[in-house]
């Protein structure tokens, strides 16, 4: 297996990485915003508002 940040063989002590260097590396990708995972949520962001112009709650009639 090699490390995901260099490609270096992994040491088995930081495994997956090779060195605490290359583990501090992909945790600073993590607290950066680097690498996302993607929700529904921004799936919804996504979806056009069925009645833009309407502000106003519905109330039954």
């Amino acid at each position: 297996m090699s490390c995901p940040v260099c490609s270096r063989p992994t040491d088995a002590k930081y495994r997956p990485f090779c060195s605490r260097r290359c583990a501090d590396v992909d945790l600073g990708r993590w607290l950066t915003g680097t690498y996302v995972i993607p929700t529904e949520e921004a799936d919804q962001e996504d979806t056009p508002d069925p009645h833009p112009d309407d502000d106003s709650p519905r109330r039954p009639s």
